[in-house]
């Protein structure tokens, strides 16, 4: 997990280094040390001598009541498993049990677990912590804006784990993301599912970007769903809050199929509109079950987008004809294409939101919050948007998922049985 940004700046304050940074920089740590775990965790705890029929003496079970313990084999009470956070608790390592290894990245290893204070299913983001260079830089703003991030349509951070080893991020657990659950039903997803996840992702973004945070990695990976057709935005390793001090970003951010044309070009002073092209990808991606702009270098991603879009122009794209990589390409003049073409399922509301994402200037791409106004969102009705942000799209009931054409089975038992099941959380 690299922190692309020679700035090394962190939206905390916390110092923080990565590999290209040229050396350590003070770092604090982003959570406070972990008290010492009872004994009984790590197994000191003396066992009480039980009588050979199996039931503990009575005295003990009537202390145990006392104290708001249940008798063996019985589910802890609401007022028990209270007083139980006290034995495990938030921030110990010892409060959740891991499942499975999930998949492994450069800094993280992420494992499928389960809580012991609610039983609920957590994906366990185990940060590698380097004493010469401290917590990664992409690590210390994930935690640092998730953590401030309420929404239905973002992954919730449950827990943070520091040790001196590993910082551990405990998040809600998912069973798949869109590629995943793209996958499942053969790339020919129903036109209504496609607007649903559209609005949920649209919904989420325009909640970070009304916060002045921006995502800076939209692609299906980073789009999780759960088995109620919910989808959060996840992995905010490379987010940013844009009200630092600088208009200076890296420009290496954003996978290169969901790149930016500007960004593409060199641009480091962007603001919302980055992750707004990326959108417009996703939504192509879900409607014909194929990636846009499939680049495998810079050039070549520029090709394709100037191939379908037409190449810029002073009209199209004002000031490009200044930019001096664009000049040093030299690429052919093309003539832009009708996007219908490509996108024939896509009726005609969905095609003007589409072009209203994949504009050249930036300052005419449509914003996360317009496009939640578009027509192409009517058929949804109006109740959606006076929803409360940690409410679920799905709690009204004229919103329901339809079963996709190219259906193959459940994309979540496919997905549990994946070996590498995600790479979107490193």
């Amino acid at each position: 997990m690299a922190c692309y940004s020679t700035q090394a700046w962190c939206p905390t304050g916390w110092g923080c280094t990565a590999p290209s940074l040229g050396g350590p920089v003070p770092h604090s740590a982003p959570v406070p040390q972990p008290e010492p775990a009872p004994p009984f965790l790590h197994g000191g705890r003396q066992q009480a001598h039980v009588p050979a029929h199996g039931h503990p003496p009575a005295a003990r079970v009537s202390q145990e009541a006392a104290a708001g313990k249940p008798a063996a084999g019985k589910p802890l009470s609401r007022m028990s498993r209270r007083a139980s956070l006290s034995d495990i608790g938030f921030g110990k390592l010892e409060t959740y049990v891991k499942l499975g290894k999930l998949g492994e990245g450069t800094y993280a290893t992420v494992f499928k677990g389960r809580s012991k204070l609610t039983e609920n299913l957590v994906a366990l983001k185990e940060i590698r912590l380097e004493h010469e260079e401290g917590a990664p830089c992409t690590a210390i703003r994930e935690v640092s804006l998730l953590k401030n991030l309420k929404h239905a349509n973002i992954v919730t951070l449950h827990d943070i784990i520091h040790t001196d080893r590993s910082l551990t991020l405990v998040f809600e657990y998912l069973d798949s993301d869109l590629k995943q659950y793209l996958d499942s039903c053969g790339n020919l997803m129903s036109m209504y599912n496609v607007k649903i996840f559209m609005f949920q992702l649209l919904r989420g973004l325009a909640y970070c970007h009304k916060r002045k945070i921006l995502h800076r990695d939209l692609k299906p990976q980073n789009l999780l769903i759960n088995d109620k057709g919910e989808l959060k935005l996840a992995d905010f390793g490379l987010a940013r809050a844009k009200s630092v001090p600088t208009k200076t970003y890296s420009n290496e951010v954003v996978t290169l199929w969901y790149r930016p044309p500007d960004v593409l070009l060199g641009s480091t002073e962007y603001s919302t509109p980055i992750d707004m092209w990326g959108v417009g990808c996703i939504l192509f991606e879900m409607a014909t079950g194929r990636p846009l702009f499939p680049g495998s270098t810079v050039k070549e991603e520029l090709h394709l987008i100037f191939r379908l879009m037409g190449t810029p122009t002073e009209e199209t794209w004002p000031g490009i004809a200044a930019n001096e990589e664009f000049r040093s390409y030299l690429f052919p003049q093309y003539r832009a294409q009708p996007l219908i073409n490509h996108v024939p399922r896509l009726d005609t509301e969905g095609m003007d939101l589409l072009s209203s994402l994949l504009l050249y200037d930036t300052r005419e791409r449509i914003s996360a919050e317009a496009s939640l106004r578009y027509p192409y969102f009517k058929s949804l009705g109006e109740h959606i948007h006076s929803l409360p942000d940690t409410a679920s799209v799905f709690t009204l009931r004229e919103v329901q998922l339809q079963k996709d054409p190219g259906h193959r089975g459940s994309v979540f038992q496919q997905a549990a049985r994946g070996k590498n099941r995600r790479q979107s959380i490193f």
